[in-house]
């Protein structure tokens, strides 16, 4: 019998799961809005997130999230991280005992400064958490250019059984136990995207984005390993691979949120031209009092969080972070 699949959050990304999964499995999408899932069962598009993309004829939206989740074998969570836990909540009468669910979400929650399958486990507690993470960008997906990602879970055959229901020809998803580790890399990258996209906005050129990238790595490194996360795990895919493909993809929003910065726009007006969520920018705050918490030097982060919030500009930051006394690559700066 073929896993039955729901994908909760009908974003680019979420939509673009949901596709992957209808080829190897009977799955469904919820979808906020009763217009979308409309749009995907009779016109198999989603043109808010997915514009100019068709979708599996056999994949199957509704708008009702207790429909979506009551069959299901595994539930995906396709909603922003600060949205995780009230959805999460919405459907723990619904969902059947035991059923793994996978999070697609790249952030930490405010507050708390929870991991999202550390926020799964802490609203259904008797269910298996893992995540989907990876240099996935969906507009290259939904294009059938080759990409890869990681399905991560402490239990390694719940690992397997769910990495058959995504891999495909061109979309390669490979496993790993280190959920902490995997979580971590996709969450803390989203703030060095941001930085090396105020540099593009400013104009500082390729050497300049190379060193922001590299000891952005180095930060969220650092960071992850302190939180729990394997130091292996931050030069694979959900570390290095995700940074590089946040930091340099004109499909990123959280580099297209620095570019802006670059060019001087307020994150206010940048995010209210936006129709989808740049994770980075709540993860900021976040990142800089865990950084304070684990006692992890996060020069970069520092930099990103003044620009959104103290009203630093772009060039402060850029400006602060050259005239910092360069020590030993492998010594904290």
């Amino acid at each position: 019998m073929r896993l039955r699949v729901a994908v909760l959050g009908a974003g680019s990304f979420g939509t673009t799961m949901a596709h992957l999964a209808s080829y190897k499995a009977p799955t469904v999408l919820w979808c906020r809005r009763p217009e979308t899932a409309v749009e995907i069962n009779e016109r198999h598009t989603n043109e808010s997130y997915l514009p100019g993309h068709r979708l599996g004829s056999q994949l199957q939206a509704t708008d009702s999230i207790g429909d979506a989740v009551r069959d299901a074998d595994v539930v995906v969570m396709g909603v922003p991280s600060h949205g995780m836990r009230e959805v999460l909540a919405g459907v723990a009468d619904s969902i059947r005992p035991w059923v793994p669910i996978v999070s697609l979400a790249k952030g930490l929650e405010p507050g708390t400064h929870l991991r999202m399958t550390e926020v799964i486990r802490d609203v259904l507690p008797d269910h298996p958490a893992g995540v989907l993470t990876g240099p996935n960008l969906s507009a290259e997906i939904m294009a059938d250019y080759a990409a890869a990602s990681v399905i991560a879970f402490e239990n390694g055959e719940v690992a397997r059984q769910i990495q058959q229901i995504f891999h495909s020809g061109l979309f390669r998803v490979y496993t790993n136990q280190d959920v902490a580790g995997c979580e971590l890399g996709g969450a803390l990258k989203n703030v060095i995207a941001i930085a090396t996209g105020m540099g593009d906005g400013l104009g500082v050129g390729d050497n300049t984005r190379a060193a922001v990238i590299t000891r952005g790595l180095a930060e969220l490194t650092r960071l992850g390993v302190a939180m729990g996360g394997d130091h292996s795990t931050f030069a694979g895919l959900t570390g290095m691979g995700d940074l590089v493909a946040t930091c340099t993809s004109r499909h990123s929003r959280n580099r297209h949120v620095g570019e802006e910065l670059g060019r001087g726009r307020t994150i206010d007006e940048i995010i209210d031209s936006m129709n989808q969520v740049a994770e980075g920018v709540k993860t900021s705050r976040v990142v800089m009092e865990l950084g304070e918490k684990h006692g992890v030097a996060l020069p970069i982060a520092r930099e990103v969080y003044g620009v959104l919030y103290e009203g630093r500009t772009a060039l402060d930051a850029y400006r602060g972070l050259t005239r910092r006394e360069p020590g030993a690559e492998k010594d904290p700066d």
